[in-house]
């Protein structure tokens, strides 16, 4: 099968580079091809794309432009948020995080690496839709907590987290709150400033950017412990030549993203609706986490009886790309960690499936997965 005949609705893991980001990038991967840590002409208009992707992009999060720190991807901005934050804050002792049991690995592993230093890491559960509450949070709070980190959105089941409201607990307690938003840059609105966040992640890739770019957002006067040492780029805090195509790509993708966002969002949840009422009627099909505080083209449902990765192999004969939970765990066989904290038993979480609407999908598309999965799930169950 052609690639031009799959059905891609896998667009949490990865989106496709568009028509004006690849535009944008060609001439740095050619013939504006210069270090940005040059002095000669080359390098110096290098340097002048990457100040002025800066500042697109701070444009975009109502954040300063010198407040933007360009990495190679959100799992880095996450991992220099947690460990740079705790590290340089255990010198005050302040040597307690807080975070959720629903983050993304890259929160999860990087404050299982913090306690293997000592850290002491409190995990704040979800309810049954995935959401913890401010109260929860305020709770949980000490005079030695140096950092709170709770995701804008999960990746999994889409559940929108209340960030403004976390933020604005941890602004008065004194504690630095940083949220990674690598599923919502680009799809819903973010106000740094607004939204109370001192340090924030986004990816390039998941709002039609190029891999291998992301940025983290830290609050003018916070300065997490450097995470790459080696030359002085990102003004001595991120070491590393710059990217220089990916930034121009990413700064190009997220205003674009941003231009559109809430006739794209308007038309991906009513795909995404759709594709939900015609599941459901699946007998013993269910959908996970909230259905009102949600990311507009996330849909995670799960069939009983149902093996997750055979219900992927069967649905990719038949063209159909999704997904059961993260791509960074797609390997693993066990259930999705984010449904096991929704309560759900092992059986059912383990025949999850992840449907995420994108841009590009259409009505039409949606028909026929919701055909293809009507089908396989019958043929699994032997019926």
């Amino acid at each position: 099968m052609e690639y031009k005949d799959l059905i891609y609705m896998d667009n949490a893991a990865t989106t496709p580079v568009s028509d004006s980001v690849l535009e944008a990038m060609l001439p740095f991967l050619k013939n504006q091809y210069g270090n940005a840590s040059a002095v000669y002409r080359i390098g110096r208009d290098a340097h002048q794309a990457v100040e002025d992707a800066r500042r697109r992009i701070a444009r975009v999060l109502h954040a300063g432009a010198m407040d933007i720190y360009f990495t190679s991807c959100g799992t880095e901005a996450d991992n220099w948020a947690l460990k740079g934050t705790a590290r340089k804050l255990a010198a005050q002792g302040k040597k307690h995080i807080i975070t959720t049991n629903i983050e993304h690995h890259a929160i999860l592993h990087s404050a299982a690496a913090l306690e293997a230093e000592g850290f002491e890491v409190t995990y704040l559960p979800v309810d049954e839709k995935g959401r913890v509450t401010p109260e929860q949070v305020a709770a949980a709070i000490r005079p030695d907590t140096a950092l709170v980190s709770v995701m804008h959105a999960n990746n999994e089941i889409g559940t929108i987290m209340p960030v403004a409201e976390i933020g604005a607990i941890c602004r008065e307690a004194g504690v630095l709150f940083h949220t990674d938003a690598v599923q919502t840059a680009g799809i819903l609105p973010i106000d740094v400033e607004a939204m109370n966040i001192d340090m924030l992640s986004v990816s390039a890739h998941k709002f039609n950017g190029p891999k291998g770019v992301g940025v983290l957002y830290c609050r003018r006067g916070i300065y997490p412990q450097n995470f790459m040492d080696g030359g002085a780029q990102e003004r001595g805090h991120r070491a590393g030549t710059e990217n220089v195509a990916g930034i121009v790509g990413m700064a190009r993708a997220l205003e674009d993203a941003a231009a559109v966002r809430e006739e794209a969002a308007a038309r991906m949840a009513v795909i995404r609706d759709h594709l939900q009422e015609e599941l459901l009627k699946i007998p013993d099909s269910r959908v996970n986490g909230d259905t009102e505080h949600r990311l507009p083209g996330t849909l995670n449902m799960s069939f009983d009886g149902i093996d997750g990765q055979s219900l992927l192999f069967s649905l990719d004969l038949k063209g159909v790309e999704a997904s059961s939970g993260s791509a960074c765990a797609s390997g693993s066989l066990d259930p999705s960690h984010v449904l096991l904290a929704l309560g759900l038993p092992y059986g059912q979480a383990h025949g999850s499936l992840r449907l995420t609407v994108g841009k590009y999908n259409t009505m039409e598309e949606a028909d026929r997965v919701i055909e293809a999965v009507t089908e396989t799930v019958r043929e699994l169950r032997g019926k």
